[in-house]
C-alpha cells in the first residue's frame, strides 16, 4: 500500500484528467450521476468514502485499460 501515498493525496479531478476522463465518463463507469462526480472533483481521493473509493481507484489508475482487446 505504500505506493498509493502520492496517488491518494491528489484530487479526483487531477486523477480523472490524467486518465483523459470527463465527469460523465467517470460517472458512467461508476454507475452514479454526473453531478456526484462533479461534487467530488475538489476532494482528495483519501477523503472519499470507502465503498466508492475502492471502485474509483482501479479506474483512476488506468487498470481497466489492461483488459482491452488487441
Amino acid at each position: 500500500m505504500f505506493f498509493n501515498w502520492g496517488f491518494m493525496k491528489k484530487t479526483v479531478r487531477e486523477l480523472r484528467k490524467n486518465q483523459y476522463l470527463t465527469a460523465k465518463d467517470l460517472a458512467d463507469k461508476l454507475h452514479i450521476d454526473t453531478i456526484d462526480v462533479l461534487n467530488m472533483d475538489d476532494k482528495r481521493l483519501k477523503d472519499i468514502e470507502e465503498p466508492l473509493k475502492s471502485e474509483m481507484i482501479p479506474i483512476l489508475r488506468g487498470d481497466y485499460m489492461d483488459r482491452l482487446p488487441n
